[in-house]
């Protein structure tokens, strides 16, 4: 987050916002920068790519399927707003370790082990650990002494649309989340390189909420998208995975796309139209 604080500071917070008299380098003048930041930036993605996945990819049919709620696009925009500003006191706190030089973040990609093949085993490292801790901390979420607690509140949404993405209890939403924050703590990773992997899995995010099934056909065994999330939302106990169903396979909460077995949501709205047509 150094790079962006430091954005921030050149164009727009020094000459315009803070005056001369507190330094960029103030611990208090880089919490605040780092919150507004943050805070400016979640929910802008989050507004941002959902509303061009709910106009443009989620199919509005779904909103007919008798397990969607009242108003919930609304209820979800609600909750999601609320759950990234409260998420972001402690997501701060983070940042702020980072730009205070404790991670192992690196600047430029001479620093990186193996130069560019290091770069590229770092993101599937970060994907690969990210999936495999958010897979245990989504279980964990799921146990029945927890769930009626953080995780239900997202479960509300049993046909989610891409507003329903980052609909979560706070807490449940920073758990999920600290795998991200974690993982440059660990192992080296390229500032610019996690900044875009940060945006990609708020966006993969949205994706998994959109109802468009659109994994080809071998990748649907491997890769976790909206088909094996839904499912995820209808039937509780399966398919906890982020980007890939590897864990799920392992832990047997593997459960095969119901919506690509001609008996998802879809089916269930379409299914009266073409009875219908049927006796015509």
């Amino acid at each position: 987050m150094d790079h962006v604080l430091n954005s921030a500071d050149k164009y727009i917070l020094t000459p315009y916002v803070y005056p001369a008299s507190w330094p960029e380098d103030g611990a208090l003048r880089q919490i605040i920068s780092l919150w507004v930041l943050t805070n400016l930036g979640a929910e802008l993605i989050y507004l941002g790519f959902g509303a061009l996945s709910f106009y443009y990819v989620f199919d509005h049919k779904l909103m007919e399927h008798p397990l969607f709620l009242k108003n919930q696009v609304k209820k979800e925009i609600q909750l999601a707003t609320s759950s990234i500003f409260w998420m972001s006191f402690p997501t701060v706190v983070i940042f702020f370790f980072e730009v205070k030089g404790h991670s192992k973040l690196l600047d430029n990609i001479s620093e990186c082990p193996l130069g560019w093949p290091g770069v590229f085993l770092s993101i599937a490292g970060f994907l690969l650990f990210t999936d495999m801790c958010i897979y245990w901390i989504h279980r964990f979420l799921h146990h029945k002494s927890i769930y009626k607690h953080l995780h239900k509140k997202h479960h509300i949404f049993k046909i989610p649309t891409p507003f329903a993405s980052h609909a979560f209890h706070p807490l449940d939403g920073f758990l999920t989340s600290l795998p991200y924050h974690i993982y440059p703590f660990i192992l080296p990773l390229h500032k610019g390189v996690y900044l875009s992997l940060f945006i990609f899995v708020n966006i993969w995010t949205i994706s998994i909420h959109d109802g468009k099934y659109l994994i080809p056909g071998p990748l649907i065994y491997l890769i976790n998208g909206a088909a094996h999330h839904v499912d995820h939302h209808l039937f509780f106990n399966y398919n906890y995975g982020q980007y890939f169903t590897l864990w799920d396979h392992l832990g047997g909460s593997y459960r095969h796309p119901s919506a690509l077995l001609g008996k998802g949501p879809h089916d269930y709205i379409c299914r009266p139209t073409a009875e219908a047509k049927q006796t015509q």
